[in-house]
């Protein structure tokens, strides 16, 4: 068991209704946690969401996902005193200077702001686009709406390697409690010089990003990827209640951000989840301060947000001309702007009470267009939805006559400003859409092809994956001097006995033990009547082996040290990544093997890993442009092709695809890595990310039967009561445990903290 049976941990962090401490007996996030919210127990959920309902309560904005993953991950302190109350290092914060190449800030990082005087802490809690030709009154260009960074004009994206866009962010100035935060002087002094933050407290900056993917990533993929680069230290500090590195059992990147993406999904799942708590978008608010505010008869509250609502609703109500005919009217607002424009409003948008009254004047958008309209359309003849959820704190489109328009899920932002602005297509666009297609294999014949192991006087040993066609058929190749002994003392057709050994797992009789015949001719050979167990797949390697002279033939799998996932495929045991690759693909299984009722994404990832080039490792590399035509057959049409780069560009986002940079040969063949005096070609890039999977509750295999009497429980910081201290053992464990962490020698632990090991918790 680990902990220290020397000293008193915290008062309330048991399984009552407290309130749960990060730095408590229990740590809040647990290696379950890495595998996203489903995974999660029902118990374990009600812990966390305890302490995150009590931290949206307490903060004085919306809290976002990412801040929310902040306040468990790095010790939120409810008392008072923020992160300043935990024993995090501040010299890991990454020190920023504005200018006119500003870094990505992503919402939920924290940053040390270099003033030229007294350090500027703080956590960034909102941030929104704030393109300048948007209008003091939140009146928007068209084009802006949806417009993706680096967009120059209407219908002109740019093209910039690395776009950049201007942003407000919204900083947490009091994140780090009072001693660490400015004096109202300090502060003051400046807003008024406006060179760090403006008159408002915020900071509006040109954020230039390192590609157009960046640009385009979620606020979860950014914050990620930030902690994973920029924030490194500050993630893997040792000093935080649990590391995300002892939580996925080390400190290779893919397990991070698996886990990391793992963690922010169950903290967003939570959110969501929360009784007492409203979401809008990434933002949680408690239900008792919406309300509050809708019964504030002052600036910004019920009167404001419903003269808002109006505004919005009868912005495209259009003039009318001669003869009573009306002219199709189309106004976009962003309702950040908008807010500005109320009496009284300036004082309450400073600091972070801006982020507050945009996320509350979008949640009361949202309610009446859902609870007064017929999905976005009103009584008087106008549609409104959400267009854009970035610029301006978010944009509201209305159009006149709204019933012109097919009617859609008018929370749902489509960016309809910008593509409004995109030329039309060409009129030698083909109309028809194409279906997919599934090309053959291209280095079918070189896939999987096996390899012999052993052939001496006694036996033949051999080794190779499972195939998608021997699942589909029922047979094994035989190595050719396996045929050859069979078919010189048993003929043609020989009866063979198939025995075959899962490693680690129960067989049924009959598939353990199977009657097979075996068709020798030509020196080539193979089984035929194989019943393949339902978890063998394509990829899975297979030890053979037979006695010569016998008919018999073992078959066995090789059990992994632990298990793994490999894309949507979990294992435990030894494969073959390139098979893997190329046959586990979204549309094949056992069942079937095509493209038929795929999603646009798995549609892309379909055609990836079957079609793009295929390294040792089982990466598979694809020239970008040829995409279209390699899913389809043929040049589809410009609907399917925009739709195509859309699923491209999330699951570049989500980082389930990679970009990468090869060449093309005068031939036309691309190449990777790129040659040299070749031009370079964007590629895309599936990595089979090989992410250790945790049991939870002790269980030890899926679908086990039985109640779980036992959890795993990662070693962690656990706050002492005063007084107490920790033993030579905890302190040395600690140590070990910053080893661990790839630190050098010498951490200790900080003052008012113990080292609880890892060890196994009864429930």
């Amino acid at each position: 068991m680990g902990g220290d049976p020397y000293v008193s941990a915290t008062v309330g962090d048991g399984e009552g209704t407290g309130v749960p401490d990060p730095y408590g007996d229990q740590a809040l996030l647990t290696s379950t946690m890495t595998r996203g919210y489903d995974a999660v127990s029902e118990q374990e959920r009600n812990r966390l969401r305890r302490y995150l309902e009590a931290v949206v309560a307490a903060r004085p904005a919306p809290v976002h996902t990412t801040v929310a993953f902040n306040a468990v991950y790095f010790g939120y302190d409810l008392g008072g005193d923020g992160y300043g109350g935990s024993p995090l290092c501040l010299d890991y914060f990454p020190v920023i200077s504005f200018g006119e190449r500003a870094p990505v800030l992503p919402v939920g990082a924290m940053v040390c702001v270099a003033t030229g005087s007294d350090p500027l802490y703080a956590e960034i809690i909102h941030r929104e686009g704030a393109h300048p030709e948007v209008g003091a009154l939140g009146d928007v260009p068209a084009w802006v709406s949806g417009a993706p960074a680096g967009a120059e004009s209407p219908g002109r994206p740019g093209d910039d390697a690395e776009p950049r866009r201007r942003e407000l962010l919204v900083p947490d100035l009091n994140a780090f409690g009072p001693a660490l935060s400015l004096s109202p002087a300090q502060l003051h002094r400046l807003r008024t010089r406006r060179r760090w933050i403006n008159e408002d407290g915020h900071v509006v900056v040109d954020v230039c990003y390192p590609s157009p993917e960046a640009a385009r990533r979620d606020d979860l993929s950014a914050y990620a990827n930030h902690l994973l680069t920029t924030a490194r230290e500050q993630l893997l500090s040792p000093f935080v209640p649990v590391s995300l590195a002892a939580l996925v059992g080390g400190t290779h990147d893919d397990d991070l951000r698996a886990g990391l993406l793992g963690l922010l999904d169950t903290v967003r799942g939570v959110l969501n989840s929360g009784a007492t708590l409203r979401t809008w978008g990434h933002y949680a608010m408690t239900r008792a301060s919406l309300a509050d505010c809708w019964r504030d008869t002052g600036p910004l509250g019920g009167d404001d947000l419903r003269s808002l609502a109006a505004a919005v609703e009868y912005a495209a109500t259009p003039g009318r001309r001669r003869y009573g005919l009306t002219t199709p009217v189309t106004v976009y607002t962003a309702v950040g702007p908008r807010l500005r424009g109320f009496p009284g409003a300036t004082e309450l948008l400073r600091g972070v009470g801006y982020a507050a009254a945009v996320c509350r004047a979008n949640v009361a958008l949202a309610d009446i267009v859902q609870g007064d309209s017929d999905q976005g359309l009103f009584e008087n003849g106008s549609r409104i939805a959400l267009d854009d959820t970035l610029e301006g704190g978010g944009v509201w489109r209305s159009h006149h006559p709204g019933d012109a328009e097919a009617p859609g899920d008018p929370l749902t932002p489509a960016g309809r400003g910008w593509t409004s602005t995109l030329p039309a297509p060409s009129e030698h666009e083909p109309e028809a859409e194409l279906d997919p297609v599934d090309l053959p294999l291209a280095d079918d014949a070189s896939l999987g092809i096996g390899e012999l192991l052993r052939n001496d006087p006694q036996e033949t040993v051999w080794r190779a994956p499972l195939r998608l066609a021997h699942l589909f058929g029922g047979w094994l190749p035989l190595h050719p001097y396996v045929a050859e002994d069979l078919g010189r003392s048993n003929g043609a057709s020989p009866t063979v006995r198939l025995e075959l050994d899962h490693a680690g797992e129960a067989m049924d009789e009959k598939e353990a033990m199977q009657d097979v015949t075996a068709e020798i001719g030509d020196g080539l050979g193979r089984l035929t009547g194989v019943a393949w167990p339902r978890d063998f797949f394509p990829g899975l390697m297979l030890e053979l082996r037979q006695s010569h002279g016998s008919t018999v033939i073992r078959l066995a799998t090789t059990r992994l040290k632990e298990h793994v996932q490999v894309g949507d495929r979990e294992t435990g045991h030894c494969y073959d990544p390139c098979v893997l690759t190329r046959e586990d693909a979204p549309g094949s299984d056992r069942r079937g093997d095509n493209a038929v009722g795929l999603g646009l994404r798995q549609l892309v990832m379909r055609t990836v890993r079957r079609c793009g080039l295929l390294t040792l490792d089982g990466h598979a590399l694809m020239d970008r442009s040829v995409l279209p035509s390699a899913t389809y057959g043929g040049r589809p049409a410009r609907s399917q092709t925009a739709a195509l780069e859309a699923a491209v560009s999330e699951l570049l986002a989500e980082r389930l695809l990679e970009p990468a940079l090869g060449s093309r040969d005068p031939w036309g063949q691309p190449h990777f890595p790129a040659r040299d005096r070749e031009p370079t070609i964007p590629l895309i890039g599936y990595r089979p990310v090989r992410r250790r999977v945790i049991r939870p509750w002790g269980g030890t295999e899926p679908g086990g039967e039985g109640l779980p009497t036992a959890q795993s429980v990662s070693g962690h910081l656990r706050r002492l009561q005063p007084g107490c201290l920790p033993s030579d053992g905890q302190r040395a464990a600690f140590r070990e445990h910053c080893r661990g962490l790839g630190k050098a020698d010498g951490w200790e632990l900080p003052d008012g903290y113990t080292f609880v090991t890892e060890h196994t918790r009864s429930r």
